[in-house]
């Protein structure tokens, strides 16, 4: 049985990183037009890799929580490929070996100029200066708003191939991200984990758990693996 894990900032929130909506946290110190686009990093790149190194530095102070481990234990029974919108590293750290990066991951670096020019760095800084194979500025391996999304169409193929997806910790209102759950087969059990979705916003064969991702990750393994 193939499983495809779909998760977003709701399972990396739970170990204390910030989202998008979270009131003073750290994106509430910045306008997303200001270190999150290409335009902001030409810019005033200096801005820009101070963001991502204090992410970075966040990422590096928390663990992973109930809801990565519990993914790991449906790994022991299952062939479960994470895709995950997270740019953190907290999937890998739990054990998970299959994590596909919608948006990259911010323990790598890249070039500022040709793709698949990448570094691994794990939670350094990235400083002005610092050089790229093509010596270029390095720049965080991260998926800007106005870039296009390059995993995408591998994400989808993923997905084709699910028999039971489980989407954890995402209000499936960031496009495109959120319109792979469309490209699974017909077939596909859709299982969708996260206190504030709408249900009357999910098709009808999509059952919802109303939960957090630590609470629902853990009642939906007890169910596949008992049931």
């Amino acid at each position: 049985m193939k499983i495809v894990v779909f998760s977003g900032a709701g399972i990396s929130a739970e170990s204390g990183i910030s989202t998008f909506r979270d009131n003073g946290g750290l994106w509430d110190k910045f306008k997303i037009e200001d270190v999150a686009t290409p335009d902001a990093f030409s810019k005033n790149p200096e801005l820009v890799l101070e963001f991502y190194n204090e992410r970075r530095k966040n990422i590096s102070e928390v663990n992973p929580n109930a809801a990565h481990i519990t993914i790991t234990k449906l790994e022991q029974k299952f062939d479960v490929t994470i895709i995950t919108q997270n740019i953190d590293d907290l999937h890998e750290r739990a054990g998970s070996k299959n994590v596909l990066h919608l948006h990259g991951c911010i323990t790598v670096a890249k070039s500022s100029k040709i793709d698949g020019h990448y570094k691994y760095i794990a939670y350094d800084d990235i400083k002005i200066g610092d050089l790229a194979e093509d010596y270029s500025q390095l720049r965080p391996h991260v998926v800007w708003f106005g870039e296009e999304v390059p995993e995408l169409e591998n994400a989808a193929a993923i997905i084709q191939q699910a028999d039971i997806m489980i989407t954890v910790g995402s209000s499936l209102n960031v496009y495109p991200a959120a319109g792979l759950i469309h490209a699974s087969k017909t077939d596909c059990q859709h299982f969708v984990i996260d206190p504030n979705v709408e249900e009357l916003k999910l098709p009808e064969n999509f059952t919802l758990i109303k939960k957090n991702a630590g609470e629902g990750m853990s009642d939906l393994v007890q169910r596949l693996t008992l049931g």
